[in-house]
C-alpha cells in the first residue's frame, strides 16, 4: 500500500479518501463482501490449516488456517492502533469519546490476546509502548493519522470515525472470508458489533458541532444501517 497518500492529503478531502487497513494484509483479497451486518458467517467445514496449540477442549484438536492466524495477529495492531491514536488524540482535545473508547480499544486488544493465547501465537504487541508498532505500514499509518487528527478537533473526530469504519469492515472480512473456528468467529463478531457502537458515538459528537459526517468507506446504506442500530 502506498501510505503516502495518507499523509500528504488536503484534509477538505478526507471524505473522500480511500484507506483501508485490510490491504496491508497479504491474505486480503476479498472479493463483493456484503457488509449487511457483522454476523457469524464464516464456514466452519473443511479447516485444513495449521494445527496449533489451544487450551484444552476435551481431547479435541483445535486447527486454524494461516490465514486465519495472520488476521488475529493484524487484528491485534488494528485495535492497538485505534487505542493509541485516541489516546494521543484526548491529550490535544481532551473529549469524552477518546478517553471512554481508547478504554474500550484496551478491552478489544485483551480479546484478540485472549486468541493469541490460547492458539499459542506470538502476540506482535509485546512490551511495545503507545504508537509503536511491529507492522511497518501500521507505524507509519499511526504516525499518519496523528498529524490529521492534530489538525483540528473536527478532524480528529473524522479520524475516530474513519478507524471505525474500517475497523468494522475488516472484522467483517475476517468474519465473511476467513475465520473458521468457533471462538474466533465470537471474538470478532462482539468487537464488530463494539465498533459500530463507537462509530455513532463520534459521528452524534460531530453533530452536536454542527458537522455531517460523511461515510469514506462503508456504503451509505450501511452507515445508515449502523446508525439506527
Amino acid at each position: 500500500m502506498d501510505i503516502s497518500k495518507y499523509i500528504n492529503i488536503n484534509i477538505n478531502e478526507m471524505k473522500t479518501t480511500k484507506f483501508r487497513l485490510a490491504g496491508f494484509m497479504a491474505v486480503a483479497m476479498f472479493a463483493s463482501v456484503s457488509l449487511t451486518q457483522c454476523t457469524e458467517s464464516a464456514d466452519l467445514e473443511g479447516n485444513q490449516g495449521a494445527q496449533v496449540k489451544a487450551a484444552e477442549a476435551g481431547s479435541q484438536e483445535v486447527y486454524l488456517s494461516d490465514e486465519e492466524m495472520d488476521g488475529i495477529l493484524f487484528m491485534r495492531e488494528e485495535e492497538k492502533l485505534a487505542r493509541d491514536v485516541y489516546l494521543y488524540l484526548y491529550e490535544i482535545y481532551p473529549l469524552r469519546p477518546f478517553l471512554n473508547i481508547s478504554k474500550s480499544e484496551q478491552a478489544h486488544m485483551d480479546a484478540i490476546k485472549y486468541l493469541i493465547d490460547i492458539f499459542g501465537m506470538e502476540d506482535p504487541v509485546g512490551e511495545n509502548p503507545e504508537g509503536v508498532f511491529q507492522n511497518e505500514e501500521l507505524q507509519e499509518l499511526y504516525d499518519a493519522l496523528i498529524e490529521r487528527g492534530s489538525t483540528s478537533r473536527e478532524e480528529a473526530l473524522r479520524v475516530g470515525a474513519l478507524i471505525e469504519e474500517v475497523d468494522i469492515i475488516d472484522l467483517q472480512n475476517q468474519l465473511d472470508s476467513v475465520a473458521q473456528q468457533e471462538e474466533v468467529i465470537r471474538v470478532y463478531t462482539n468487537l464488530c458489533k463494539a465498533s459500530g457502537a463507537h462509530l455513532r458515538a463520534f459521528t452524534g459528537v460531530l453533530a452536536r458541532y454542527g458537522v455531517t459526517y460523511e461515510p469514506v468507506e462503508l456504503s451509505q446504506e450501511e452507515y445508515e444501517r449502523i446508525l439506527e442500530e
